[in-house]
């Protein structure tokens, strides 16, 4: 069947990317929106656009009667899931099927049978799949699952039989740790999935994460489309996927991507999918982990370095046809990276972040791909997962396209909210990254939150430079009066005007006298700078400090200012106010609310003695759960939140004495 109308089951950057496929092979595309999506930019780049519901995902994007409503009422031949939500839902895909609407994706029974991290080992292991030491049971107790982790021995991993994404997932490694984090995966399992299953695996500590791109069509074809290094990860979440992988000798890759076939051809899977490996670099084993049965996030790796359109190759399957590729025609050309840019907080293990990006702009670089569905303006929301792009950039060889990677990043404007982009650019310069000696912990590991991102004296002091004579030029702009006169002329001519900067634990205290001609002297601190401002179009600021020439980036809202240059990276300035309004005195005992959050479960009431490291509270934001955990024994006097309660950063939750 010839598909000409598709329904886009997503939101974000995927939403965008099916779109582009759409559109380049002549088919209607549809998105569907809620509140918070209703400016973004995939919804004006659809064809046509439909609203679905408020922002709780279960009233839009999993609102399966809504969707299929849609689908029915606009002519949708198709319905493209995209990854997440209901991607990789056997009961929608079914659905869609006794509708007459075609499902681009894999059979229900492919999704059923993965859908299930256990049932999925087994199959596995009855096809020659190899997979690692574990229990996956039908005995959910909390005291069986705990005797089968003693009997597998520390550490173990406890993951969520239904879903992915790091979430239900725990690494223990001592018995006292057990049970507490047998009950925090299966309540985090559950919230996220609907299904509070777990596994155990032994837990290999020095792994490398390499997935297999797998496609098969309805007519018993199945290929593998070579491999992605994806091990460089935080909070069990990738940001950095490349391929080839720089672990994998010629023979390791083979023996894997016949492993990745054996696993589609289990499954008679005929459409997109990828198999996870963990590789053991101790042993140079390698264990299955899961099928993804859906597109990756990651796929325009794969896409880079075989030229291939893989939303393109779903849409042509999904309509019947067969794969006009075949195993022989899959080569590799050249090396692809993937960096993924989160609206999060690296210094505050990775917690994510909102706010509005006031300022999105990307460079020019010959084999750049940024796929995103951000724009200056949007809105970074508590509701859904915090990527705000994938950096994708392809070159002939490794090196090359790291360096064109960390060049993108340096150059990369998105002002106005805590964004990992600085951590990004720490990591590319790691010698262990550069020449690919690295594993799943690597982060975990090597990371420092608190020096990462240390900027020196003169980088703030650049920063204030470029935002004062920013200022300065706004003020002379908008001036009405006495023209004649230079900005902020005083009587005594050799009097400085003074302007106080804060950008977190620093401060900064800048004098300048303004000389005609777009000359100035500074003075911060100790250091004079002689300044010459050569060009203001907004956003952007040119000018030179003695013979060095340097542009700034500046975006700002009321008295918050958002600086990037290529030298300095993003830098936040808060200028001081000359009557700063007071600010709220922290509450001794409180407890707040980390970053913007959805309280899920209230574990302690008004009265109750708690002890250090109890549980207090459960908080999820951007599908990630997190604990609030007493600091020390007390009494627990005040509560202040509620179940259900959508709460800001620094909400005071609760209050123990």
């Amino acid at each position: 069947m010839l598909i000409n109308t598709i329904l886009i089951a997503n939101r974000g950057e995927i939403a965008s990317r099916i779109i582009r496929t759409c559109r380049k092979m002549g088919i209607t595309s549809i998105a569907i929106f809620s509140d918070a999506d209703s400016d973004s930019l995939f919804v004006k780049k659809a064809d046509r656009a439909v609203y679905i519901g408020t922002n709780n995902p279960s009233n839009s994007y999993l609102n399966q009667d809504k969707i299929i409503h849609i689908a029915r009422q606009h002519g949708a031949d198709a319905i493209h899931p995209g990854y997440g939500f209901l991607a990789e839902n056997a009961v929608f895909a079914e659905r869609c099927a006794k509708e007459g609407i075609i499902f681009i994706g894999p059979n229900p029974e492919a999704i059923a049978a993965m859908g299930s991290k256990s049932k999925a080992k087994a199959i596995m292991r009855q096809h020659g799949v190899p997979i690692i030491m574990g229990y996956q049971g039908e005995d959910q107790q909390d005291k069986q699952l705990a005797q089968e982790a003693l009997k597998i021995g520390f550490p173990v991993l406890l993951k969520a039989a239904a879903g992915g994404g790091g979430k239900g997932m725990r690494i223990v490694h001592k018995e006292p740790e057990l049970l507490q984090n047998i009950a925090a995966a299966k309540r985090e399992a559950k919230a996220a999935f609907g299904d509070d299953e777990l596994i155990i695996e032994k837990y290999i500590s020095k792994g490398r994460h390499i997935e297999f791109q797998i496609f098969g069509d309805k007519h018993g074809n199945a290929i593998h489309i070579l491999e992605r290094e994806c091990s460089i990860q935080r909070r069990y979440q990738k940001i950095l996927e490349e391929s080839p992988s720089p672990i994998l000798d010629d023979h390791t890759r083979a023996r894997m991507g016949k492993a990745a076939v054996k696993a589609a051809r289990a499954l008679n899977y005929d459409n997109a999918g990828t198999v996870e490996f963990i590789f053991d670099e101790t042993s140079n084993h390698f264990f299955f982990l899961e099928v993804n049965t859906r597109l990756q996030v990651e796929h325009p790796v794969t896409e880079e370095i075989t030229g291939l359109d893989l939303v393109e190759l779903q849409i042509e399957v999904a309509e019947g046809k067969a794969l006009p590729i075949s195993q022989k025609d899959i080569k590799s050309n050249g090396y692809a990276v993937e960096a993924r840019l989160y609206a999060e907080d690296p210094s505050n293990d990775f917690l994510p972040a909102t706010g509005t990006v006031e300022l999105w702009d990307s460079p020019e670089v010959d084999g750049l791909r940024i796929e995103t569905a951000i724009q200056s303006g949007s809105e970074i929301s508590i509701h859904y997962d915090p990527m705000i792009a994938k950096i994708i950039i392809w070159a002939k060889n490794r090196k090359t396209a790291h360096r064109k990677m960390a060049y993108t990043l340096k150059h990369l404007k998105c002002l106005g909210l805590k964004t990992n982009q600085d951590f990004l650019i720490h990591l590319f310069k790691q010698d262990a990254i550069q020449i690919g000696n690295y594993d799943t912990h690597y982060i975990k590991n090597h990371f420092d939150p608190s020096t990462y991102n240390q900027k020196s004296t003169f980088q703030l002091e650049l920063a204030a430079i470029a935002t004062t004579l920013f200022n300065w030029y706004e003020r002379n702009q908008n001036r009405t009066l006495l023209k004649h006169l230079p900005s902020g002329w005083r009587n005594n001519r050799y009097a400085p005007q003074t302007i106080h900067y804060t950008s977190g634990d620093n401060k900064l205290k800048v004098e300048y006298i303004t000389h005609q001609k777009f000359h100035f002297d500074f003075l911060i601190g100790e250091n004079k700078y002689k300044i010459q401002l050569i060009n203001v179009i907004k956003p952007s600021i040119l000018f030179r400090i003695n013979t060095v020439q340097y542009q700034a980036t500046i975006s700002y809202h009321h008295y918050q200012y958002y600086i990037h240059l290529p030298e300095t990276g993003n830098i936040h300035l808060e200028q001081i106010q000359r009557f700063p309004i007071k600010k709220t005195a922290k509450i001794e005992g409180g407890y707040e609310a980390p970053m913007p959050s959805q309280i899920i479960k209230i574990l302690v009431s008004a009265g109750q003695r708690v002890k250090m490291n109890d549980t207090l509270m459960i908080i999820s934001s951007m599908k990630m759960e997190n604990t609030i955990t007493a600091e020390q024994d007390g009494l627990v006097t005040e509560i202040y939140a509620t179940e259900g309660q959508n709460v800001k950063t620094g909400f005071l939750l609760l209050k123990i004495e």
